[in-house]
């Protein structure tokens, strides 16, 4: 077992189930806790907001069902507790999942979690602010594809994001971005989109590309403004996983990223979109331990 997380077998398991009702297709709370009870653990539904309250005890594992933007809360937590996490992606993109190969399907992921001999493996967690994020923040055309894209979701489910990356490559706006990297200045200039990465995925399936787990830095992936007709070689790279490598796009490393851009400039934040009041990024010392098949 990676990490060096065990499951103590001197009472029965107990997981800490929490559950965002409001991502992806309405999680049903009571169904995914019986899915897990029927392999076995006790399983203590909590909110996200009763993250920041003691958790029940003694609680063997917290188990994170909703969508990008809850695991990055959850992880939190299950570090501070010092807790193994699985992850049931029942949200929209799942992202998170798809980037750890994790199963998506309902009865496999409640299988993987419950499973208290499951592999685990240390992942980096990013923090913006009191924000943790474990893809991707991004700011330029994601955040407002993102923002495009919400309505839809309900409806069209991952394709929202196509439709409101389609949107906002005809409409948005360049930014001017300062880019610091462990204290050196690496790009000062307009853009198309910044993306500092853990995963980097984000956007349904898109990825930056050429990210390195467990090397304790972020990425950072930096797109020019310049031609709206090139966004469309932008989005094949990401939908690819392989922005990075195009030529004119700049890949930056850093313990701590820091970046100047105008005030209010709204982030895609592990698929949330928000006003980013804070600019400096760095990574969670000793990250989260994730279960893995």
């Amino acid at each position: 077992m990676h990490g060096g997380v065990t499951i103590g077998q001197d009472h029965a398991v107990l997981i800490a189930l929490v559950v965002n009702t409001r991502s992806g297709s309405r999680t049903d709370p009571d169904r995914v806790a019986d899915e897990l009870r029927r392999h076995g653990p006790e399983v203590e539904v909590l909110s996200l907001d009763d993250l920041v309250a003691p958790l029940p005890e003694p609680t063997d594992r917290i188990v994170v069902a909703g969508g990008d933007g809850s695991i990055g809360v959850a992880a939190c937590a299950a570090h501070t507790a010092r807790l193994p996490l699985a992850v049931i992606p029942t949200g929209t993109a799942n992202d998170f999942a798809r980037a750890l190969g994790l199963p998506v399907a309902l009865d496999a992921a409640c299988a993987l979690a419950a499973d208290p001999a499951a592999t685990t493996r240390c992942h980096e967690v990013g923090k913006v602010g009191d924000r943790p994020f474990v893809n991707a923040a991004a700011a330029g055309l994601s955040a407002a594809a993102s923002r495009h894209a919400e309505p839809h979701k309900s409806r069209l489910g991952v394709l929202a994001y196509a439709l409101g990356a389609l949107r906002a490559g005809l409409t948005a706006p360049p930014l001017h971005c300062r880019v610091r990297c462990d204290g050196a200045e690496r790009f000062d200039g307009d853009v198309w989109q910044v993306v500092v990465g853990v995963t980097g995925a984000f956007g349904g399936g898109s990825h930056i590309g050429g990210t390195s787990h467990g090397d304790g830095q972020l990425d950072v992936a930096v797109v020019p403004a310049g031609s709206r007709t090139a966004l469309v070689r932008r989005a094949y790279g990401m939908r690819r996983g392989r922005l990075t490598s195009q030529r004119d796009v700049g890949h930056h490393r850093g313990r701590v990223v820091e970046l100047a851009l105008p005030a209010g400039t709204p982030f895609n934040i592990d698929g949330d979109v928000r006003p980013c009041d804070h600019t400096r990024f760095e990574l969670l010392a000793g990250g989260v331990q994730v279960v893995v098949p």
